[in-house]
């Protein structure tokens, strides 16, 4: 009876340390996935202010006369299309944070000539409100790029730890995949510019 005992006894150590291996790899993963999820929430919030502001700032240019109608509804056009990219933070791939970029980019261009354009009317410069959209806008672009940095940190814990071996033999069998990385794109270290020169001879006549 004794001889069965050894045996038996290290099926059943060696069974609980698979087991307590393969629990500590899935919870690990788990809790490092609820983070970028926290952090992708970070980074939608941005950019949401950052929509809401631009949506205020155009109903602000819309009260000028006679400001540039295409330059309008070229951001207009925009920003729809920017808050039509959903991503679900569970799913992220390199495809879908790239189709995110191309949108905010897209937004972000629109937005910059409006405000160079802005420099034609020298009344909405001084307006007031649109001096504060300004200056929030501004802000928002840094609050973006901290939450896309905050996202990049969330997600390299979560890869490295799926990715390593031997976690790597059950990560997939439990359904845990690669995260993409929000890439640097051109300018990202550097909010746009939306100050402006108000000291123009137009302005002091």
């Amino acid at each position: 009876m004794r001889k069965w005992l050894i045996p038996v006894g290290i099926i059943l150590v060696a069974v609980f340390a698979l087991y307590s291996w393969a629990k500590g790899v899935n919870n690990t993963a788990v809790t490092l996935s609820e983070g970028i999820k926290e952090s992708w929430g970070n980074v939608e919030t941005s950019y949401q202010r950052r929509n809401d502001l631009i949506g205020n700032l155009v109903k602000t240019v819309k009260g000028a006369a006679d400001f540039e109608k295409s330059t309008l509804e070229a951001v207009i056009k925009a920003r729809s299309e920017a808050t039509s990219v959903k991503i679900d933070p569970a799913n992220i791939t390199p495809e879908q944070l790239a189709q995110f970029n191309q949108a905010q980019g897209n937004l972000n261009s629109s937005l910059s000539r409006l405000l160079v354009t802005v420099e034609q009317y020298p009344d909405l410069k001084a307006n007031q409100n649109f001096l504060k959209l300004q200056d929030e806008l501004a802000s928002t672009e840094n609050q973006i790029l901290t939450a896309r940095t905050r996202f990049n940190e969330a997600v390299k814990p979560y890869n490295t730890h799926i990715k390593t071996f031997p976690n790597s033999l059950l990560a997939g069998m439990f359904g845990f995949t690669e995260k993409a990385y929000f890439d640097a794109v051109a300018g990202a270290e550097k909010a746009p510019e939306v100050e402006f020169n108000f000291d123009n001879k137009e302005d002091k006549k």
